[in-house]
């Protein structure tokens, strides 16, 4: 059984619910993680060409509708509509999935996921003479998560990526570090680098971006035609009608989806939308978010198996992963709306100066910030550092196609981590929260308090202070306080209302 949502009964925790496993888990606490990508200025260049490139075209686009804001709030509604009645929905997607000839796995979590997806393979991918199988992929972020890549590898399967970042980040053995792009952190000089050395067929190759994607598509058409299983992931499931969908700007997806014999689709629970007719509004919301487009180039859609058309054994694992344990969450499972743009990262002043890898994620970016969070809890590992790789200035919330306030939940975040991972420093700051209501709450209190600027002045000497002991040792760390003034706002007002009063008699 898989438990799907809330509300939780009064003897059950969210901790208590199964937590995500795989490549959603931050091994070390996020400053220490970014220290060595802030100094990379290759990376950070690369990085900060391609996400403003990416702004631009997304607001050139975005203000051709004048009914953009109208599209978040329709968005927004509709995976609110889902989140709240979500078991039900599943289960309507189940019926009409089956009904067309599909067959459906229920993964609990990335291991049992990875499991299935193993069987499938073993069953339907032939034994090469090298004695390994072979399965080609299209970009799937889902995969990513439960680490499929690395787990089939131990299993005797070779799995291709077809996707042109994806095989870039695959072959320089690299990870992904953004969500669209994930190559992003690359520039064309390494990018043939790469080719050069890990393609034996590339020949030699200049660093035009025609070259290497010509490069790209000799290495792989062979593997189009001749491999028997292909695995995707989805962007959405319509629950309507048990349609899968993907949309993809190169045409590997389309080749993926319909030349095998055999597709495996994993995709999250949350990916579902009620009718076939609410794609009107994502598919206005999705490509002009993501990569600045006013319609994909490519978009598939499959329900179930069509005789003597595309692949005839056709399987869907639904992936838990710590998605019913976000969606308890009530200040956070809007976290679960997203559907992956990767609009927020592009605006994100934090990400643009570390890039995707510091987080430790398959999620980078605010909406890995808390997606990673969620999906684990800030128990684990560094993953309670996550929620502070934020400005909080709010550029992600105002471009989230789907309104997901990512700072509030960065905010709530904050507060579990602090709850979990650092109750001591929580016993300080409640006292001196504590302390300073009690002074400030009564007028004369802080009066007295305010006394003693002139002694604080002369101990600090004056200067700004950036070194205190304790819990505010946190603050002092990565901020300066100002020096101290020789009095109050309350007592120059004192002096000022005396000298006025004293010229007026004087006149």
């Amino acid at each position: 059984m898989t438990f799907l949502g809330m509300p939780l009964l009064p003897s059950k925790r969210r901790s208590d619910l199964p937590a995500g496993q795989g490549n959603i888990i931050e091994a070390e606490a996020f400053p220490e993680a970014s220290h060595e990508h802030l100094s990379n200025q290759q990376l950070r260049n690369n990085i900060g060409h391609a996400t403003s490139s990416i702004r631009s075209k997304r607001a050139e686009v975005v203000s051709e509708l004048d009914d953009w804001e109208a599209l978040r709030d329709a968005g927004e509604a509709t995976k609110n509509e889902v989140m709240a009645n979500l078991p039900e929905y599943l289960e309507q997607f189940e019926a009409a999935f089956t009904a067309a000839g599909g067959i459906i796995h229920w993964a609990r979590d990335a291991d049992e996921a990875n499991a299935i997806v193993t069987e499938l393979v073993e069953d339907n991918a032939p034994v090469l003479d090298n004695g390994r199988r072979e399965v080609i992929k299209v970009k799937s972020m889902a995969t990513q998560e439960i680490g499929l890549n690395e787990h089939l590898e131990t299993e005797g399967i070779d799995a291709f990526e077809t996707d042109l970042a994806e095989l870039i980040v695959q072959l320089g053995e690299d990870k992904p570090s953004h969500i669209l792009v994930p190559a992003i952190h690359r520039n064309r000089d390494e990018i043939r680098e790469i080719f050069m050395d890990k393609m034996p067929d590339a020949g030699e190759l200049t660093n035009e971006p025609a070259v290497l994607a010509e490069a790209a598509r000799r290495h792989l058409r062979h593997k189009f035609l001749t491999t028997k299983v292909a695995i995707s992931g989805a962007n959405f499931g319509i629950a309507e009608t048990g349609t899968l969908g993907v949309v993809e700007s190169e045409g590997n997806g389309r080749m993926c989806l319909t030349l095998p014999e055999t597709l495996i689709t994993v995709m999250g629970i949350e990916k579902l939308l009620p009718k076939f007719a609410d794609l009107e509004v994502f598919m206005q919301l999705l490509p002009r978010s993501s990569t600045g487009e006013r319609m994909n180039p490519y978009t598939s859609f499959w329900t179930g198996v069509s005789e003597g058309d595309g692949p005839q054994n056709v399987h869907l694992i639904l992936l838990d992963n710590g998605r019913t344990r976000a969606l308890a969450d009530e200040h956070g499972r809007t976290a679960l709306n997203c559907i992956r743009c990767s609009a927020c990262m592009n605006v994100c002043p934090v990400y643009e100066r570390t890039g995707g890898h510091a987080y430790g994620s398959t999620y980078p970016g605010p909406i890995g910030a808390i997606l990673s969070p969620l999906l684990t809890g800030v128990e684990e590992q560094g993953n309670g550092s996550l929620p502070y790789a934020s400005s909080l200035c709010g550029a992600c919330y105002d471009v989230c196609p789907v309104k997901i306030n990512i700072p509030e939940i960065l905010v709530h975040l904050r507060n579990e981590d602090v709850e979990a991972n650092h109750s001591p420093v929580s016993s300080q700051l409640d006292a001196a929260l504590t302390g300073a209501s009690w002074m400030m709450g009564d007028g004369k209190r802080m009066a007295a308090a305010e006394k003693g600027l002139p002694l604080a002045h002369k101990v600090t000497g004056g200067e700004q202070i950036n070194d205190l002991p304790g819990i505010a040792g946190a603050w002092t760390s990565s901020r300066d306080i100002p020096a101290l003034p020789e009095k109050s706002f309350r007592q120059l007002w004192a002096e000022e209302e005396a000298d006025g009063q004293d010229e007026e008699g004087q006149r």
